[in-house]
């Protein structure tokens, strides 16, 4: 075989030619460990004699690595000739190369399937292109076009010597063992009904060619499907239609696979009620489900409630994440249909209602219409026999083997069935410390805490996801030092935990210290215990006498410090590695409802909780979203303006549910339990806010982004603290309510009053308001407060992908990426941004390509308008400044706190304290992820593409990891990776960073 030489010499290479005489790969089945148990992502497939190829003749073969190999093999001998693709640099990037072709297909298909040969050759020009080699590259690509023409002659040759060709009889497939031909005009149907209300430009005849291209003789049905899925899915990059094109196959798919017949959607509206009651009794009968529910409910009621229409409103996203981590399943085999799934969750969570039934379709409606959705526990195991349905849970750890060992036992037992935890840990006494008992001296905090990170990853949430933990650590303490490099990927592996997150818990003096350029003590609380429980000016008061005692030798041992050297490092850390997040212990505290009744140690594994804990209390939070996209509406001016009445009868109705799960949820720890029952903490949180800002056409970095974040936050959290209102005057208030700020009158707008006196300046904040709260003020005066807490923006990553908009309050990622999970990858395409492009004559395949090669970003794209530009600008185009002054304007009204990720391209030192002081002045409680790109752009035709890391800072060790990193199989820059867990880490080795899923 031979390949063209740009410089004009033709080599020859036969087909046992191998990188030094030897393949990269043994065959199938010597690397199907190589990929498949190293990491491809596949979720279900365990060998590679899963999959096939098909060749252009239609014979079906294996699917073997080895002739990839080859095949690049001789790509790089016809540039570099024998000798030099002998070289060692060579074979390893054939190896490289072959890999990463493998995975790419792979990921593809992650249930096994079949490549059509030139999907195979498109993935080894695409491999080469994006490593650099553009000589090699080019050299396959001219051999590919030559092979093509050279196969064109041969078809016309025999065409015009051969008789008439005889129509093809089709193509058999196999159906339950049974031969049988496959039914075309069905399959066409199908894939038309798919289309069907998208528009005249949706159309069935692309799928239905590429998915024909992909089937063989005997091919099982069930692949006949999954060609038609993954045909559809292909076109998502043209229009974003074709999402819920491939969701409506998938959905045919569920009903073929639970059903055990095919049924077109339009006949689902009747088949759903007798199946609704069949799926309970199974539950019941397989102890999947709570036997209450044929006890208390009117079935036939509830399942005439269902809406079959409602399925046809997934993407594909969506929906698969459904079908594969949430549906109830038997032994693999699912038995969850989605309307059954929304309406099980409603009736766990209304199994202690008055009247279950009506309260039960009541919740429905508005998980089914995606109005609101509950948090991913309370997704898992509403319903279930062991309902644990809360998402976070905070711990103190005392400072005694005892104590700390029983944390650790409730770490394990917490995670076990799907909370994410945030431990506080201020209280174990520092490196170097006196043990009275034994008359040694303490290891420390850090040694336990590599414990920590074991257990998370030895108990992982029942199998469904990682277990995930963040440790926090006062700012004073004599361990921070250390605790910042936990993280890091140098120094003793014995002091480092790689699978656990870290946080600071910062108070208001060190920061000011750090303003005004003074030192900073750091003790170790066995000789300064009750530091750990004060805050505002007595925390001030009691520290300042410490240092004044350490002074004059009366405390030891003590380390004196600048303060700005260790901000310094707090950030430089941030940076390096992600961790630790940065959060600020007064304004929890000053401004929490419950600081009568105690101190908030720490927030929790996402930042958005901030609860009072002690060594009695373990925290508990339960969630759930609004999607605020569902509550717009135009007004009678024609303007897109929030609606009010929907947004309150939504939240009205999704507080009763989140209060439900207080009295309904399964406590594994009893200090949970007693926690959750005094205070009834929910956390009510919004998502599809950068949707909103899209919808109303403005951009996010600007003042009207900030003002629709003040009055969308305004409204939602008036709402929320007057359901809680009305549930004390049905149910009572929570038995702490006296003496709360709630009962003295104090709102959380009104507490940013009592920071600012606290900390005696350094506080800018704005205090203006839109809405009339007398009235509720006079209320809940009267009446009280069911909860001691209401509202925290959680992050939402998976649950925003199963209702489709942007997670919480994020901007926008890319306008165009690949989404990877263990369900497969997902493109992701910016409707609004299509729409507006269609509107202009801009939306073409030129369009397409223009953003995967400037991953999804229209900034370096002359033909698109400015004012376009500005509204669909990407996260690390939005000056971080604007995410934290939305924030601000959030964080007024809201009594806990809020997920917030930090985006910021080309990050410098500068930048970074800057906006975490600015966070700080603007009365943030808490801040989340630092993500950031390098401040040089890599080469676009690199492996890496400038992939997202938030640990890079341009050492050589993340920017070799980053070259490592492959992007989306599609052609264009990858997104978030979700690994199946909610460790939120941005790994160097992955397509972009992972989402905290542990929330919600």
């Amino acid at each position: 075989m031979t390949y063209p030489n740009p410089q004009g010499t033709n080599f020859v290479a036969d087909s046992a030619t191998q990188v030094g005489g030897v393949s990269p790969f043994a065959g199938p089945q010597g690397a199907s460990s190589a990929f498949i148990e190293g990491g491809v992502g596949v979720a279900h497939a365990t060998q590679l004699s899963d999959y096939k190829i098909i060749r252009r003749n239609g014979a079906v073969v294996a699917f073997e690595p080895s002739k990839i190999a080859i095949a690049v093999t001789k790509a790089f001998l016809a540039v570099n000739g024998g000798q030099g693709a002998a070289s060692a640099r060579v074979r390893e990037q054939v190896e490289h190369l072959t890999e990463v072709v493998v995975k790419g297909l792979l990921r593809s298909r992650p249930n096994g399937g079949t490549f059509h040969i030139e999907d195979v050759q498109d993935q080894v020009e695409l491999a080469l292109m994006r490593s650099g080699e553009h000589n090699v590259a080019r050299a396959y690509v001219l051999y590919r076009d030559k092979r093509n023409q050279e196969r064109q002659a041969t078809q016309t040759i025999e065409s015009a010597v051969s008789t008439p060709a005889i129509a093809h009889p089709g193509i058999n497939v196999t159906d339950k063992g049974v031969i049988k031909p496959l039914d075309m005009a069905n399959l066409q149907g199908i894939l038309e009904a798919a289309c069907q209300g998208l528009g005249s430009t949706i159309v069935a005849t692309p799928i239905l060619t590429e998915t024909i291209k992909n089937l063989y003789e005997g091919v099982p049905i069930e692949q006949v499907f999954d060609s038609a899925i993954l045909a559809s899915r292909t076109l998502i990059e043209k229009d974003p239609a074709y999402s819920l094109v491939t969701a409506r196959i998938l959905m045919h798919v569920i009903r073929r696979d639970i059903l055990g017949v095919e049924i077109p959607q339009g006949g689902m509206q009747a088949v759903y009620p007798e199946y609704f009651s069949k799926f309970l009794r199974r539950g019941v009968k397989e102890e999947l489900l709570d036997p209450k529910l044929l006890q208390i409910f009117d079935i036939a009621k509830l399942g005439a409630a269902l809406n079959a229409s409602r399925d046809l409103q997934f993407n594909y996203l969506g929906l698969q994440t459904l079908f594969d981590r949430y549906f109830l399943h038997i032994e693999g085999q699912r038995i969850e249909m989605p309307q059954a799934f929304f309406m099980r969750v409603s009736m766990g969570l209304a199994l202690e209602e008055a009247n279950p039934t009506e309260r039960a379709i009541e919740f429905y409606e508005i998980l089914s219409k995606f109005d609101f959705m509950s948090s991913t526990p309370t997704l898992f195991n509403s319903a279930s026999l062991r309902s644990q349905l809360s998402s976070c849970y905070l711990t103190t750890i005392p400072d005694d083997l005892d104590g700390i060992y029983e944390g650790l036992k409730e770490n394990a037992l917490l995670s076990k069935f799907a909370g994410g935890l945030g431990n506080d840990w201020t209280n174990v006494r520092a490196l170097g410390s006196h043990i009275k008992g034994t008359n040694g001296k303490s290891q420390g905090v850090v040694p336990f805490l590599k414990v920590v990170n074991d257990t998370a990853v030895a108990v992982n949430q029942g199998g469904k996801r990682k277990g995930a933990v963040c440790a926090y650590l006062e700012t004073w303490h004599l361990d921070i030092e250390e605790f910042l490099e936990l993280r890091k990927n140098t120094g003793d592996d014995r002091r480092r935990t790689h699978d656990m997150n870290t946080a600071n818990w910062i108070p208001d003096l060190f920061m000011k210290r750090v303003m005004e350029n003074k030192d900073w003590t750091l003790f170790t609380p066995s000789t300064t215990p009750d530091l750990h429980e004060k805050f505002g000016l007595a925390f001030e008061e009691a520290y300042v006498a410490y240092e004044k005692k350490a002074d004059a030798g009366e405390i030891k041992p003590f380390k004196r410090i600048p303060a700005l050297q260790l901000w310094r490092k707090m950030i430089g850390m941030l940076f390096e590695t992600g961790h630790p997040w940065i959060t600020f212990k007064d304004p929890c505290n000053i401004r929490s409802p419950q600081q009568h009744v105690g101190v908030v140690h720490s927030s929790n594994l996402c930042t958005e909780i901030t609860l009072n804990t002690n060594e009695t209390e373990i925290a508990v939070c339960n969630l759930g979203s609004v999607n605020l996209t569902a509550h717009m509406m135009t007004d009678a001016n024609g303007k897109l303006v929030l609606d009010h009445a929907k947004l309150e009868k939504t939240i009205s109705i999704a507080m009763r549910m989140l209060d439900n799960v207080i009295d309904i949820n399964y406590y594994a720890v009893a200090k949970a339990k007693n926690s959750n029952m005094r205070h009834r903490p929910v956390g009510m949180g919004i998502m599809g806010f950068q949707d909103c800002l899209h919808m109303l056409r403005i951009p996010y970095a600007s003042q009207e982004a900030v003002e629709f974040a003040d009055t969308s936050m305004e409204a939602v959290c008036y709402y929320a603290y007057k359901a809680s209102n009305d549930l004390a005057k049905e149910r009572g208030t929570y038995s702490t309510y006296p003496g709360s700020l709630w009962d003295r009158g104090l709102l959380p707008q009104d507490t940013n009053a009592l920071l600012l006196k606290e900390r005696g300046g350094y506080l800018e904040v704005d205090s203006s308001s839109k809405m009339d709260w007398t009235g509720l003020r006079a209320s809940i005066a009267a009446h009280g407060m069911r909860n001691s807490n209401c509202i925290a923006i959680a992050p939402t990553a998976t649950i925003s992908n199963i209702i489709g908009v942007s997670a919480c309050i994020e901007p926008t990622f890319q306008n165009l990426y690949v989404k990877s999970n263990l369900s497969g990858e997902f493109t992701v395409v910016n409707e609004y941004l299509v729409r507006d492009l269609k509107e202009r004559g801009l939306w073409d395949e030129v369009m397409i390509a223009d953003l995967k090669y400037f991953d999804g970003s229209l900034a370096k794209i002359d033909r698109i308008p400015n004012d376009l530009r500005e509204i669909y600008a990407t996260a690390f185009e939005v000056d971080p400044k604007w995410i934290v002054e939305a924030a601000s304007r959030r964080q007024k009204w809201i009594d806990q706190a809020q997920s917030l990720n930090i985006y910021m391209a080309g990050a410098s030192g500068k930048t970074l304290d800057d906006t975490y002081k600015l966070a700080w002045i603007r009365g943030l409680k808490t801040t989340y992820y630092l993500r950031t790109t390098s401040a040089t752009q890599v080469e676009k035709s690199t492996v890496s593409k400038g992939t997202l890391n938030s640990v890079s800072n341009g050492s050589e060790e993340a920017i070799a990891a980053a070259a490592n990193t492959p992007a989306g199989t599609s052609g264009f820059a990858a997104g978030p990776v979700e690994a199946d867990g909610p460790v939120c880490t941005m790994r160097p080795g992955d397509d972009g960073f992972e989402e905290c899923e542990a929330c919600q």
